[in-house]
């Protein structure tokens, strides 16, 4: 046997203080993280346990966790004193129009600012950027004057035509996302015909789940949870959002005691579970569109 073996040396083992100490820190770590989780949750823990209280028991002072009996008829009342499901279809129908119409219009000039050059790219993106910093307030009065004379006020139609022209921070998010995928993958697509619309459809978009996932969370929730743009246009009370029926049912009830605040929290906890279903649906890609550049 002409062959030698190599020795490998062996590896070093830590010291018990270096093992310990980073233990130790990893564990400091994990008490710190679930103290801050507990922190966020807990509000939303409330919120459940006041759902469920008898009226004597949400003035009850010192305050208790764990309500006896538990009234799951407040929910009946939450949903039946503020017309919960006739508010919620409202403010789904908006939420589906708001991300429908983010997505395409955003998408579109995001790709047309990433992979097509054309003269003035980069003066429109920069105005497109100095829109973010002029604040709401100021184009408030002029907008609901142009609505008010197309009588758009007391429909839908001002708070999701709007979405089909874009959003300047989605559309800033999503170009910065579609810069990062390889632009040899567009050059290969055009040398087999593909077309800008194509390249846009077949090979850009399924590439960008994690930002497209990020701009209907986002869409989703802040439209959902919107009060100020509903109570500007919505005056009949058949269009109300959920938002502007809880806010109406307070204004009416909220005199009335640990009844109407059973009522209240009961409503308010049904007003969270969608969000919580977008957010734990959507979560893995979410997440992957925190952490990844949108190529493997």
């Amino acid at each position: 046997m002409g062959h030698t073996l190599a020795l490998q040396p062996g590896r070093r083992r830590k010291p018990l203080s270096v093992v310990l100490r980073r233990a130790g820190l990893q564990v400091l770590y994990y008490v710190l993280i679930s103290f801050v989780g507990l922190l966020f949750f807990f509000p939303w823990v409330w919120l459940i346990s006041t759902s469920l209280k008898p009226p004597s028991q949400i003035i009850e002072i010192p305050p208790r966790l764990i309500p006896n009996p538990v009234m799951w008829i407040n929910y009946y009342y939450g949903v039946t004193y503020i017309n919960f499901f006739r508010y919620l279809a409202n403010t789904l129908i908006i939420c589906a129009l708001v991300v429908i119409g983010r997505v395409f219009s955003c998408t579109v000039v995001a790709y047309s600012l990433a992979r097509i050059e054309w003269v003035g790219r980069g003066i429109l993106f920069a105005i497109v950027l100095a829109t973010m910093m002029l604040p709401g307030q100021v184009t408030m009065i002029p907008i609901f004057i142009i609505f008010s004379r197309l009588r758009w006020v007391n429909t839908f139609l001002p708070l999701t035509v709007p979405a089909f022209f874009g959003d300047a921070f989605f559309i800033f998010l999503v170009r910065q996302f579609f810069m990062t995928i390889p632009k040899e993958l567009c050059d290969a697509a055009r040398l087999d015909g593909c077309s800008h619309y194509g390249i846009y459809w077949r090979v850009v978009m399924p590439l960008a789940r994690p930002a497209l996932a990020t701009v209907i969370a986002f869409s989703f929730i802040w439209t959902f949870t919107d009060f100020q743009g509903p109570l500007i246009y919505l005056k009949n009370k058949d269009l109300w959002t959920l938002a502007l029926g809880m806010r109406g049912y307070l204004q009416r009830y909220g005199a009335g005691g640990g009844t109407a605040m059973g009522a209240m929290m009961a409503a308010a906890t049904l007003y969270t579970l969608p969000m919580i279903v977008i957010f734990f649906v959507a979560q893995k890609t979410f997440i992957q569109g925190i952490v990844t550049t949108g190529f493997k």
